[in-house]
């Protein structure tokens, strides 16, 4: 078992003071935020997001202008101009795995041929593999029970073994780019395996992928002890990649990619930024929060049929009454999206074919119950601006949970999928490289004079 030295884990009185007086100087007057026109968290009083960039690799939807009006419609995700809807059809009714082509649409811009999807598979197989001893001296030295810190220390890691780390030119950064979205899989998965033997004495067992499978089923293999699984369990965690693969470039951490790159910094440092914007609780790690959530629902309503039993319950974590009493209902509402979001209703089709497999149906009405009623109970206890539906978070923390996929994996899980979409959100700040991105702020400190030591 590892343990954390005591002075990276511990507070002394000195700092404890010290960061009591750091945040009675440093509270700013929120009227003053009014007063300038400050656009916080870069969004209008609406909530929309303020226009800081173009990009061709994705689009979202939310509303239309109907006489000069802004009226909400149903949400729609477009990577590349190709309804998401459209693209997840095309494969899956050819009964064929998507993610790679997804990835290749992302990166450039068009659709693969048959022969183009084979040489792009073939060669992200042939990247999927980690340097000599990478993960006897890398991700098993000093296991993180979180796998987005292990994963995110592995990438910077990477770039020692890079003999053109820095090399910024388009080749360079795209091969950068394909060897990271092959990696990541292995990285996390491996990340965990130490973790769930150094730190929770389990077995040890380390799987290579296999170089004839997709992205998705090699995940579930290395996962595995036995390496074993189900086409259905493949096919959904292949569909779920390809709807985190990309969402527009103002989410957190794609912006982030985009803001690192323009620096001109390398393709590890940018990655590494964006993994530590997407851990953050508020961006990708909702759905480990509605796992959570619904753990404690069936514990408390004893009929899962009863409306007025599961309202309660809802009107309760609104309320801050009930789970982290923090006042939502995690998995529903979106910070674009306001009819529905076109992920959640992909996904919850496919994770109502995955509970019948798994024999976890009434599990899934559960589900569905809440989502239908959450509206009403936000809208009755809450003054909201727009409206309120389930998000992609809301069925991907109940799909893993039936894959049996450990919570610690639930955000790099998000992390394998939207490196695709970092990646090309890099190529495209790099090919239409502009100024550095540097968004102003307005000092609202009061000018005073200096004092000298013995007078203070």
């Amino acid at each position: 078992m590892t343990r954390k030295h005591n002075s990276y884990s511990q507070n002394s009185p000195v700092v404890e003071n010290l960061c009591a007086k750091c945040v009675e100087n440093s509270r700013i007057d929120a009227d003053l935020y009014a007063k300038y026109d400050v656009k916080r968290g870069l969004r209008d009083l609406n909530g929309k997001g303020v226009l800081t960039g173009l990009t061709e690799v994705s689009e979202i939807r939310q509303n239309k202008i109907v006489n000069g009006e802004t009226v909400p419609t149903d949400g729609k995700l477009y990577y590349r101009g190709i309804n998401i809807n459209d693209l997840i059809s095309g494969f899956a009714g050819d009964g064929r795995f998507g993610f790679e082509e997804t990835i290749y649409l992302l990166l450039f811009g068009e659709l693969p041929t048959e022969e183009e999807l084979s040489q792009f598979q073939k060669l992200l197989a042939s990247y999927r593999t980690l340097p000599k001893n990478f993960v006897r001296d890398v991700v098993m030295k000093a296991p993180s029970g979180d796998m987005m810190n292990t994963l995110a220390r592995s990438v910077l890691t990477l770039y020692c073994y890079d003999s053109n780390a820095d090399d910024i030119s388009y080749t360079n950064v795209l091969r950068q780019c394909l060897q990271l979205i092959s990696v990541f899989p292995l990285l996390s998965v491996y990340g965990y395996n130490a973790y769930n033997h150094y730190q929770k004495g389990k077995s040890l067992y380390i799987h290579n992928p296999d170089k004839k499978l997709s992205t998705a089923e090699n995940i579930l293999r290395l996962l595995r002890p036995d390496r074993k699984y189900t086409e259905l369990e493949a096919q959904v965690l292949d569909v779920a990649l390809v709807l985190h693969a990309e969402h527009g470039g103002g989410n957190n951490s794609t912006f982030t990619t985009r803001v690192v790159t323009s620096s001109g910094t390398d393709t590890y440092s940018a990655v590494a930024a964006a993994l530590s914007s997407l851990k953050g609780p508020k961006h990708g790690g909702a759905n480990a929060k509605v796992v959570g959530m619904f753990s404690e629902l069936k514990k408390t309503v004893k009929d899962w049929t009863d409306e007025d039993e599961i309202s309660e319950y809802l009107r309760r974590l609104v309320l801050k009454d009930a789970y982290d009493k923090a006042g939502l209902i995690y998995g529903m509402g979106h910070a674009v999206y306001s009819i529905s979001d076109p992920r959640a209703k992909v996904l919850k089709g496919y994770v109502e074919k995955l509970s019948n497999e798994k024999g976890m149906h009434k599990e899934f009405e559960l589900y569905a119950r809440v989502e239908r009623l959450a509206p009403a109970v936000i809208a009755q206890e809450k003054k909201i601006y727009k409206g309120v539906s389930a998000n992609v978070d809301f069925y991907s923390g109940f799909m893993y949970n039936m894959l049996g996929l450990p919570k610690e994996l639930y955000t790099p899980l998000f992390a394998i999928a939207r490196i695709a979409g970092w990646s090309a959100h890099r190529m495209e700040e790099l090919i239409n490289a502009g100024k550095i991105i540097r968004p102003a702020y307005m000092s609202v400190a009061q000018e005073r004079d200096y004092k000298a030591l013995a007078d203070r």
